[in-house]
């Protein structure tokens, strides 16, 4: 079967699914749990970023990668631009702008000033339909843009 095979609303229904997927694992990462980021792929799931051949493979590594992310770090991913393409019933990729703003030395109920964005890149992203989900199978980070993460410290006012 390939994606001509698919009616409409099935390709409509897997484009929503991993568009949702991609928007969950944002939400995981600046409000949510990042370890649990890792429940988003597959078993053998690989995050990587090329620039530096940092390579992350499988879900227990995943969790850990994700899980050791500094306490006191605030962060807001925008993510635009998705586009998701079905290749097959099981299979799909996507490509997603996104700008990240991030301190660490964050406390609790402050206000942070505004500041550029940390990184502004895109994910290219591979999906995979296992027992009747989509999961990430593979999200690789293309990040022409970025610097180090700033350090605030002490309570900040608006």
């Amino acid at each position: 079967m390939t994606t001509s095979d698919l009616e409409p609303i099935e390709r409509l229904l897997a484009e929503r699914a991993c568009e949702r997927l991609i928007l969950e694992l944002v939400r995981r990462l600046d409000l949510g749990e990042p370890s649990t980021v890792s429940d988003l792929f597959t078993p053998d799931g690989v995050w990587e970023w090329p620039y530096d051949q940092r390579r992350i493979e499988g879900r227990e590594a995943l969790r850990e990668y994700f899980g050791s992310r500094t306490a006191d770090r605030l962060s807001r991913r925008m993510c635009t631009n998705i586009l998701v393409t079905v290749d097959s019933p099981t299979t799909a990729s996507a490509t997603t702008y996104f700008a990240t703003y991030r301190v660490d030395g964050y406390t609790e109920g402050d206000l942070v000033p505004p500041r550029l964005p940390a990184n502004i890149g895109h994910y290219q992203d591979a999906f995979r339909k296992i027992d009747g989900s989509w999961l990430l199978a593979k999200r690789t980070l293309v990040l022409p843009f970025g610097g180090p993460t700033e350090r605030v410290d002490g309570p900040r006012q608006p």
